[in-house]
């Protein structure tokens, strides 16, 4: 696996064991079966193995695998390069480091080892399913006075139970683990949001730009990033 050391901008510590078992002392731990994280954020994949007997050979994560074919190693595929750091050497512990999370890095990583003998080869399952997130604020509601619900939204539930961070402006006005906010709503305001402690990866900010009345009492409302 070529892999190298990168920074880290966000990475993700779950402690809750899940252990996959595996047959004949064969078998592959995963710290956790479902992870959800930001875009641009880094993730450590925790993991261990064991083995009956033998000499491990080659180590590798895969997301893919087709019928009677080896998969293909992260390690190399381009898509990857520069951003894998695998810390196991061989040594039954298979943690897998991804940084610079990109949205299409979304998929179920699986660790494989292969062994000096016979039959020596092995596949954890059901592996770790990774779903990586762009944070976006939508509008949740509006009444006739103008008073806008914005939600600080993702396309997965996100695993840590982050604070959120809401900036009006530009400028910080709202911490709180509600992804939610309430706020008078005028043309020449824009909003975003943010990870408490990750304020770097914050969504783009928006602004609302139009009114189409649906009844007497309701609107839709229309934004747009600044």
């Amino acid at each position: 696996m070529a892999l190298r050391t990168a920074g880290s901008v966000l990475v993700v510590f779950l402690w809750s064991v899940t252990v996959v078992l595996g047959q004949n002392g064969w078998s592959v731990t995963y710290t956790t079966q479902s992870i959800c994280t930001l875009k641009g954020s880094s993730v450590d994949l925790f993991c261990s193995y064991t083995y009956p007997r033998g000499t491990v050979t080659t180590t590798l994560w895969f997301t893919k695998m087709e019928a009677g074919k080896e998969p293909k190693d992260l390690g190399q595929n381009p898509e990857y390069a520069g951003r894998l750091e695998y810390h196991g050497v061989k040594k039954k512990d298979c943690t897998l480091t991804i940084t610079d999370l990109r949205e299409r890095d979304s998929a179920t990583y699986k660790f494989r080892l292969l062994t000096d003998q016979e039959g020596g080869k092995y596949s954890g399952s059901p592996g770790v399913t990774l779903s990586v997130t762009a944070l976006q604020v939508k509008i949740t509601s509006k009444t006739l006075q103008n008073w806008v619900t914005l939600t600080c939204s993702t396309t997965c539930t996100l695993t840590d139970n982050p604070t959120y961070i809401w900036y009006k402006n530009g400028h910080k006005v709202k911490e709180d683990t509600s992804s939610l906010y309430s706020d008078y709503f005028s043309d020449a305001d824009s909003y975003s949001c943010a990870v408490k402690g990750h304020e770097d990866l914050h969504s783009p900010a928006v602004c609302e730009y139009g009114f189409n009345s649906v009844v007497s009492i309701t609107f839709q409302v229309e934004l747009s990033v600044c």
